[in-house]
Order: structure tokens, then sequence, then C-alpha cells
């Protein structure tokens, strides 16, 4: 069956995944039914990349920031390149931006600072956020609270108790292909507590190909997989779901 309406609100098409046939797979998702498609930033160059990208391909957009990663190694000026950046007409958002605790050496102080003042950047200029959270709770949490900020949790991996606490604060949260996995029974329970309006998908793509294609490179047009999960939970068809995940992407980052 042919799907449309396919809104994947977290991409990585700069990714070095697809230096051989980028261009090619980009020219022909839209043919896929995929309509709009967010290039998340994850430095300052990977965000210019990804800027560049929304000039060639017109149902991209773009987000800008620096990822908890890469705490530290941002340039002192990356606040003013930031905001300049958001002056592009595809520039949507500012993200990925987060915390990430997962391994140790990372500095949490240098990551906490560089959220925050993104954060404030954010709100600044009104633009909604793509939030990254990985083995941070208490302090992600501590975090949204403070700032309130508008935007998106994406690749969720929280309990549905922390995805309760999000949803308060006025956020989205999106789900990638582990909604297939045969393991994602926390992942499903949390899906459960979000209300239809406030649901995104994504790929995180190179990344969280969905079964069938779990280890492969993943991209947008494996997007119906994980609104099949999506439709199982919610009682309804994979198509019902697409066109109304679409719409609240449209909603959030304000695209027509």
């Amino acid at each position: 069956m042919a799907f449309h309406s396919i809104f994947d609100t977290h991409s990585h098409y700069t990714d070095s995944a697809f230096d051989s046939d980028r261009e090619q797979l980009l020219k022909e998702l839209p043919e896929k039914g995929i309509v709009h498609g967010v290039l998340a930033g994850t430095t300052i160059e990977d965000s210019l990349q990804g800027m560049a990208l929304t000039e060639q391909f017109d149902y991209l957009t773009a987000a800008v920031g620096i990822h908890p990663e890469a705490a530290g190694s941002q340039p002192e000026d990356y606040l003013a390149k930031l905001a300049a950046m958001t002056e592009h007409p595809r520039v949507v958002a500012i993200g990925e931006i987060g915390l990430d605790y997962h391994y140790e050496g990372y500095d949490r102080k240098k990551q906490i600072r560089l959220l925050e003042e993104q954060l404030d950047l954010a709100k600044e200029l009104a633009l909604p956020v793509i939030l990254h959270a990985r083995d941070c709770t208490e302090d992600f949490l501590k975090i949204l609270t403070k700032h309130r900020p508008r935007g998106v949790v994406h690749c969720f991996s929280g309990s549905a108790e922390t995805a309760a606490v999000v949803l308060k604060l006025g956020l989205y949260i999106g789900f990638t292909g582990v909604l297939t996995f045969s393991r994602a029974k926390k992942a499903r329970k949390a899906l459960a507590v979000v209300p239809k309006d406030r649901l995104l998908l994504e790929t995180d793509c190179p990344y969280m190909a969905p079964v069938p294609f779990r280890g492969k490179r993943c991209d947008s047009s494996f997007i119906p997989y994980t609104a099949g999960a999506v439709a199982e939970v919610w009682g309804t068809d994979v198509q019902t779901v697409l066109e109304q995940t679409c719409r609240n992407g449209e909603i959030l980052f304000g695209i027509e």
C-alpha cells in the first residue's frame, strides 16, 4: 500500500552513511509519501550542511544546534552563529540539544550550561527546540521545569511516568523505530499515555531502523512501520496515524 502525509521530524541526512547516494535518496523520498523532513543539527558545521540540503530539496527544513556530546568543543561565539542561522527561511527549530550521561567522561556541567544557553536562545527567538535525553532524567526534567521550552523530546526512551511529566510541561514526544522492537514494552507503555495531538514520528536516521530493517541503514520511507506500531496501540490504521502526526509536526514547527 502506498502511504502519504509522512513527516519525519528528526533525521540526519548529513551523516556519512548517506555519502554514496544522498542526493538520489532525497530526490526519491517524496515519491514514497514523505512531505516533510526536519534535519537535526549536532554541531555548527553539521547545522550548516543541513541548511544547504534544505536549499536543494524543498520538503526539507532544518534545526540548528549543538548536541550534548559536543559540549566543550563549540566555538566561543556559537550562540551568535546559531542566531544568525535562524534567519534562514528553512530553519524551524533549535536542536538537537539536550543531555547525555550514557558514557563516563562526559562533562555534565558543560552539557547543562550548553543546554540552558540554547534554551534561552530558543525562547528569545520564539523557536521550538528538539531535545535529546539519555540517562539523565532527574537533571533533564529539572531543567525543563525551569525553562518551560516549546518543542519535542525526540527518540523518547523514558517511562510512562516521565512521559506524563514531559506532556504536562506542554512538550511533544517523538518516537522512532524502537516502537517496533520486540523488547520495547517500556516505549509502548509510554506511547499509551501520549495524546494523539502530541505525538511525532521520526527515524533518527541513519539509526533506529524499525523491524524488519533493524540493524540496517534507516531512512524516512521506513516511518510507516513505526506508524504501524502506533496504530496497534491506538486501534486505528497506519494512514490515520501518519496524517495525525504530520499535522502535529506542522503545528509544532510552523510548517504549512
